[in-house]
């Protein structure tokens, strides 16, 4: 049993942040979790929050964009890159794409853009909006802009004219059809195409998006096709347009070995279509390159087994070894990263308004009345006979007579007050029998969910609809951590609930390095601003929320590290209001504010309102109409 003092380094521990965070975070030796966006510079997240609201006035939750962790991220992908190349002496090059349906915002695009300059690294549009957005932005001339998905004759036209623009296009073949549109647009206006082919592979990525790859992808051609758009471009004398093949096995990919299968598997098309005279200078490897959750290095779905060095040291490594011995020059490697630039630079802070679970105090029990009914009083029993030779057979005895009250109660022979004390002594007995499970080795099937069972419920002030789509969609698990006192031990056991009105607004999962938790430690509640940070947020949370209840987006602050633990708010953007979010819905701000006028002035007449509470009605409807869609204290 443990008997030094708890300290931040066993907080750390046991929220795992060494093991998720990448370098990119740490607890502080004031217990307050830091942003390490580059050595020797850290910025506090609860400073930050405390000068948005003690000092600024803003309501939370927010979300914090670390912009120097973006710049990082692309830095080292391509290091860990350039670095492969170096160390097997490989001759072609590496150039990434950033996808941005990833993260559309601007701060994103444009910091991975200039980030990215001096390496090439180029940008990926699967629409015309995303082309359109990727085209106005400052990229190296050979920086790659990849046109991706299904395409109509307007996104066509769009991509060639970013070629006479000087940006390095490729357009993408989906289907075999659109090499039509594509000779066709380009003969209309004189520009020669950059052509890419996305061929289906037969292997397949691991983990939540293996459906993606495969024969039966949305996206590609398969064999025959590719060499059907292979002679109709020789026919028209334009095959040195085919510049890129292009494959992808999946998003989030957890096992390194499928990566290599994948690539090589790849390089052995590239290699072909080579050696049969298609001047191919480009394979586009894909997205998938992963981001380890949960930090248990593992091939589980929110992990991975490798490192970044490792993809980046395995792919130049497998594509050389299938070039050398198919004796083809080695081609310049894509790679569409997006998860893993920019998933670890945002992180969302909710502040905990609240606490509800199960009475788990003794003293909280009603006191027993005179005709207490006999179930209760074995419940009370029960409760004070508990020991560590029958815990087990005491929490069985419990269950049963729970139902029994409940059964009894519905029948009308239980009063409510003797259901209340008897759901009381039940909490307590369940409490009680938790404590006799600590330090066992062995638990009982029935007390398993025991700790789930009594775990705190904490309120917290955000949408999950809106700000972690994917944990509600599909399980996705992000990393949570209290901001501070990360130097006391906590001693609650809680699940988070948000702010909707909707019971499948609620986190009872939760990253662990040996399994998923049914509960996240946390501390009582004392009376100061509590408040939880969602890690590793960067990636599609931000476009793929919905708008469930209204709540809009949060507000977000770009925060810059500076030397000598300072900082620096270079922006803050103020999340959407309520009649922004109404109007999204078709209605009108006029004839809502109309609407409420009328029924004032109606119920004024009637007598239901005099004219001072006419006009602060009013003033509070138009006041809630600008104000922020989530809940605002006056002291988070």
């Amino acid at each position: 049993m443990k008997t030094t003092p708890y300290s931040t380094t066993d907080a750390a521990e046991l929220y795992g942040i060494p093991s998720w965070s990448g370098g990119w975070f740490r607890v502080n030796d004031k217990g307050h979790v830091d942003a390490t966006p580059a050595p020797g510079l850290h910025a506090t997240l609860r400073d930050v929050i405390d000068e948005l609201v003690q000092e600024r006035g803003e309501s939370l939750p927010v979300i914090l964009r670390f912009p120097q962790i973006l710049a990082g991220r692309v830095r080292q992908l391509n290091e860990a890159f350039r670095k492969a190349i170096q160390e097997y002496g490989y001759t072609g090059n590496y150039q990434g794409v950033f996808p941005i349906k990833v993260n559309q915002r601007r701060m994103v695009v444009e910091t991975i853009a200039q980030a990215g300059y001096d390496y090439a690294h180029g940008l990926e549009a699967g629409s015309k909006a995303e082309l359109a957005l990727c085209l106005a932005q400052d990229m190296h001339p050979n920086a790659l802009l990849c046109c991706n998905g299904f395409k109509d004759d307007g996104f066509i036209k769009l991509a060639l004219w970013g070629r006479t623009l000087g940006k390095n296009v490729v357009i993408t073949i989906e289907k075999y059809s659109e090499l039509d549109r594509i000779l066709k647009q380009a003969r209309a206006l004189g520009v020669k195409p950059a052509i890419g082919v996305r061929f289906k592979l037969h292997a397949r990525g691991s983990g939540m998006w293996e459906e993606s790859g495969g024969d039966q992808a949305k996206f590609g051609l398969n064999a025959y096709e590719l060499l059907r758009v292979v002679e109709r471009l020789r026919e028209e004398d334009m095959l040195d347009s085919l510049v890129m093949l292009h494959t992808h096995i999946g998003s989030q990919i957890t096992d390194i070995r499928r990566v290599k299968v994948a690539v090589r598997e790849a390089t052995q098309v590239y290699a072909g279509l080579v050696a049969d005279g298609v001047p191919l200078k480009y394979l586009n490897v894909g997205g998938g390159l992963g981001v380890d959750y949960d930090g248990s290095k593992t091939t589980f779905y929110v992990s991975t087994n490798y490192t970044m060095q490792e993809y980046a040291s395995d792919i130049v490594y497998t594509v050389q070894e299938t070039c050398k011995a198919r004796e083809v020059a080695e081609p310049t490697i894509v790679s569409e990263s997006g998860r893993a630039l920019t998933a670890h630079h945002a992180v969302l802070i909710v502040p905990v308004v609240d606490v509800t679970g199960p009475t788990l105090d003794v003293q909280a029990i009603p006191p027993a009345q005179e005709g207490q009914h006999q179930v209760v009083t074995d419940m009370e029993e029960i409760l004070g006979n508990i020991s560590g030779r029958n815990y087990r057979e005491m929490y069985n005895d419990a269950v049963g007579d729970k139902q029994t009250l409940h059964n009894l109660f519905d029948l009308g022979y239980v009063n409510l007050y003797d259901r209340a004390r008897g759901e009381a002594l039940f909490n307590a007995i369940l409490r009680k029998v938790s404590r006799q499970l600590i330090g066992e080795k062995y638990v009982p099937d029935e007390l398993e969910d025991l700790q789930k069972v009594l775990a705190d419920k904490y309120i917290c002030n955000f949408s999950l609809f809106q700000s972690l789509p994917d944990n509600w969609a599909i399980g996705a698990l992000f990393p949570i951590t209290p901001l501070s006192r990360l130097n006391e031990e906590p001693t609650r056991q809680g699940t988070l609930v948000d702010i909707t009105c909707d019971s499948d607004g609620k986190i009872e999962k939760f990253i662990d390095l040996r399994d998923v938790k049914a509960t996240l430690p946390l501390h009582a509640l004392d009376g100061d601003p509590y408040y939880l940070g969602f890690f590793l947020m960067g990636a599609y949370q931000d476009v793929l929320g919905s708008a469930h209840n209204l709540f809009g987006k949060v507000s977000e602050a770009h925060v810059t590290a500076r030397p000598g633990g300072k900082y620096h708010i270079d922006l803050f953007v103020r999340g959407q209001k309520a009649r922004r979010m109404i109007e999204s819905m078709g209605y009108e701000e006029a004839m809502l504010r109309e609407s409420i006028q009328e029924q004032s002035a109606k119920a004024r007449k009637g007598g239901t309102l005099d004219p001072l509470q006419e006009h602060e009605l009013l003033e509070d409807y138009d006041e809630e109409l600008l104000g922020y869609t989530y809940l605002e204290y006056e002291n988070e």
